[in-house]
């Protein structure tokens, strides 16, 4: 057991419930290197004191029963992890590419590195979709040199998104070669979720119009599934997670042919071998032009 005051294991042990929950008492035993005992104790006080919630072998932080974060929110959670699964997935963009960018902060991490590419002259004669209104914001203030589209729609104050039919409509006139999408849990089992009805419809719309699917997730999105799946694992053709998956994980999913991608600060814990990398991406040649009225 490793020494630590109280005080300063019970903050780690917070900690680790906000970057992941639920967490069973094995893995909390395991992260904290304390005894059974000792965290027995531990989830006492903390429950008692409002700050964790239990449940018949699961634990979690006291904020994941309080709704949907904020954009603010969410875009101050696993900083350091999203920007590194953005470097990542910003590769597979070729000069030409019609990209969708979804709301999400991971997705927005993409859409800024597009942007910094283009500006830059290192990816030319780019088309960027989006209904998120930080990644407008961004293409406004800076002015680069990348075509921006903003799909219409209610605006969403809680996500800084724009959905609803008017989105949905306007979804049916696109196609895309690549999307990149985020999410608010990821079910092992059964593929990626998210929080809120109009969001998941219109993620559901994407998968329909794009070539190639890309979700990005950092660590704390696994084995956390939030209420609504907008797509199953044979519907994503690759995913970017700084998770380090089992080998049964891994091989859940090769089965569905998801070509899995690490971030560099990843250490998988599999023996198997990771997926190979995927083949240069098209240009948008077939890409319609976008309608002027509706």
């Amino acid at each position: 057991e490793i020494f630590m005051d109280n005080h300063s294991r019970q903050e780690l042990l917070i900690r680790s419930l906000q970057e992941r929950s639920p967490r069973t008492v094995a893995e909390l035993e395991v992260c904290l290197g304390a005894s059974p005992a000792t965290i027995r104790r531990d989830l006492t006080f903390l429950e008692k004191a409002g700050k964790i919630v239990r449940t018949h072998g699961s634990v979690y932080h006291v904020n994941h029963f309080q709704g949907e974060a904020s954009f603010d929110r969410k875009s101050k959670r696993a900083i350091e992890a999203k920007a590194a699964l953005a470097d990542a997935a910003v590769g597979l963009v070729e000069c030409g590419a019609h990209v969708f960018v979804d709301a999400g902060t991971a997705a927005l991490e993409v859409g800024r590195r597009l942007l910094r590419a283009g500006a830059n002259r290192e990816l030319t004669n780019l088309t960027i979709y989006t209904n998120s209104i930080p990644m407008l914001s961004e293409q406004i203030s800076e002015n680069r040199g990348v075509s921006m589209i903003a799909l219409g729609g209610e605006v969403r104050p809680l996500s800084m998104a724009l959905t609803g039919s008017v989105a949905l409509e306007w979804m049916g006139r696109l196609r895309f070669d690549i999307a990149f999408l985020g999410t608010s849990g990821v079910d092992p089992g059964h593929g990626v979720t998210t929080t809120e009805i109009s969001e998941a419809a219109l993620k559901t719309a994407v998968l329909g119009r794009a070539a190639r699917i890309v979700v990005l997730a950092d660590a704390a999105k696994w084995a956390s599934p939030a209420a609504i799946r907008y797509a199953d694992w044979r519907q994503i053709h690759d995913f970017f997670t700084d998770y380090s998956l089992s080998p049964h994980e891994l091989e859940l999913l090769e089965q569905h042919g998801v070509r899995l991608h690490p971030a560099q600060n990843a250490q998988t814990s599999s023996t198997l071998p990771l997926l190979s990398p995927p083949n240069p991406l098209p240009t948008g040649s077939e890409v319609p032009d976008v309608p002027t009225s509706t």
